[in-house]
């Protein structure tokens, strides 16, 4: 992991899969309660997916592994309701 991401990135995926695998649920990563990882549902050609804050400017992106995707009755993704996740890849999302 540190020869393809480097010391920081490796460290923070830790933390991050870490935390994933502690949680019940995605909802403890939703907004407002997101930092520091900054967790938030991307828009566009990655609607779906989910991105998470390693080392600036990369994310982790995810998607639920739920088929269909747990939808709230108003819009958006139940966050609630995703147990189980795929990790998609690592990216700069901005570029």
């Amino acid at each position: 992991m540190v020869k393809a991401h480097g010391a920081t990135r490796s460290k923070r995926l830790k933390i991050v899969m870490a935390a994933l695998r502690a949680a019940p649920t995605l909802s403890i990563f939703a907004p407002p309660m997101s930092p520091p990882h900054r967790c938030h549902e991307l828009t566009g050609n990655r609607k779906g997916q989910i991105t998470m804050d390693l080392d600036h400017p990369y994310r982790l992106i995810i998607r639920p592994n739920h088929d269909p995707l747990p939808m709230r009755a108003e819009g958006g993704l139940d966050w609630k309701a995703v147990t189980a996740i795929v990790i998609v890849e690592i990216k700069d999302t901005h570029g």
